[in-house]
């Protein structure tokens, strides 16, 4: 069965970092597309970032320069570098995979994990 399991959520101030970690059994990070999604109380689930096969990364616009994302093929294990964060930023984040190319739209994707709150305070 496959498994994903988020971890590294937490609180933080305005301005500061946080490193989110994935990680998958049941599935090999080389041959799938890997990303990571937010979602805030009453908005919808939004594409945050993703990391294909070949590494060809795709982010959301808001948070290109702060967000890095970045993928351990050897130990399964993904990872999102949250820098400079602000309240905007506050939601539940999630891990999910696909075969293929990653898209940033939920809809293609039925592997997620449980997720992991960030929550940042002004």
């Amino acid at each position: 069965a496959v498994h994903l399991l988020e971890s590294g959520g937490g609180s933080v101030q305005a301005g500061g970092s946080l490193r989110l970690s994935c990680r998958a059994s049941g599935i090999t990070y080389s041959t799938y597309c890997m990303a990571w999604f937010r979602q805030a109380p009453g908005k919808q689930r939004e594409g945050v970032a993703g990391i294909d096969p070949d590494g060809t990364i795709k982010y959301a616009d808001s948070v290109k320069g702060r967000f890095t994302i970045s993928k351990d093929n050897a130990e399964n294990v993904l990872h999102l570098q949250m820098t400079s964060l602000s309240p905007e930023d506050t939601a539940m984040y999630y891990c999910a995979a696909r075969a293929g190319t990653c898209y940033l739209a939920p809809s293609w994707y039925v592997i997620w994990g449980q997720g992991t709150q960030v929550t940042v305070s002004s």
